[in-house]
């Protein structure tokens, strides 16, 4: 399928939870004064900032141009580079490397992995959090359902176990590695999961025109609705993969 394409402004106005909740990785992450730390697919820089906050030197990288220049406008004292996640080369190593909702985006995770190790120095951390084995199940069987196709899931969802596996096979010890449900709710009430499909599931009409996407998604949404549509409003059925890796030295 084509690229993913972004909408910035959407991003940060209604999509906000996507950084929201990485918030608590950063815990996990425990950045320390003067440690210096990669935001790897830093979107619209919030966690970045977050991170430099706690007294880190941090920088960020996105593979999305319109996000890396709206992250130096909101940020404009941190550093954003327009990198792709599977080809970056950093001129110092880092202490750590953080990443929240952007490795089920990338098809080649050891190629992702590989960087992230010539990235760190010895003994440096990787932490990150993004769809796991299930993810969104139920909206992309929704989908499927509506469009009578089926292999239509172009994100990349891995078990604990697969994942560890590649990690281990590059010269990372796994430290930490969760599978969790984390059922979120989407704004806009009753256009929550329009906008959601709108956002993140853009593919899926890549050869449709605005009148046959709008059909597709009221059909997904008549569908998916005794399932997913709670207290007037829309849930998506999220699971989290949450890791943590040491570079071995």
């Amino acid at each position: 399928m084509a690229n993913q394409t972004w909408d910035v402004d959407r991003y940060q106005g209604q999509h906000s939870f996507v950084w929201h909740y990485g918030a608590s990785l950063i815990e996990l992450l425990s950045p320390q004064p003067q440690e210096r730390i990669l935001d790897l697919g830093c979107g619209t820089g919030q966690l970045t900032q977050q991170i430099a906050e706690r007294g880190a030197i941090a920088d960020g990288i996105d593979a999305d141009p319109a996000m890396v220049a709206q992250a130096q406008q909101n940020y404009p004292a941190l550093h954003f580079y327009v990198a792709d996640a599977q080809q970056f080369t950093v001129e110092t190593t880092y202490d750590a490397v953080f990443s929240n909702a952007t490795l089920h985006w990338i098809a080649e995770p050891a190629a992702v992995i590989d960087c992230v190790h010539e990235a760190l120095k010895p003994g440096g951390r990787f932490v990150a959090e993004f769809g796991g084995q299930g993810n969104v199940q139920t909206i992309i069987a929704g989908v499927e359902a509506v469009l009578g196709q089926s292999g239509l899931n172009f994100w990349y969802f891995p078990s604990v176990a697969a994942y560890a596996a590649l990690l281990e096979a590059q010269g990372f010890e796994v430290t930490y590695a969760a599978l969790f449900d984390r059922p979120t709710p989407l704004t806009d009430g009753d256009r929550g999961l329009a906008n959601w499909l709108k956002m993140f599931g853009n593919r899926f009409f890549q050869h449709c025109n605005e009148a046959e996407t709008e059909q597709i998604i009221q059909q997904v949404e008549q569908l998916l609705r005794p399932k997913l549509y709670q207290n007037k409003g829309w849930i998506a059925d999220y699971r989290r993969l949450r890791i943590t890796a040491t570079k071995m030295p």
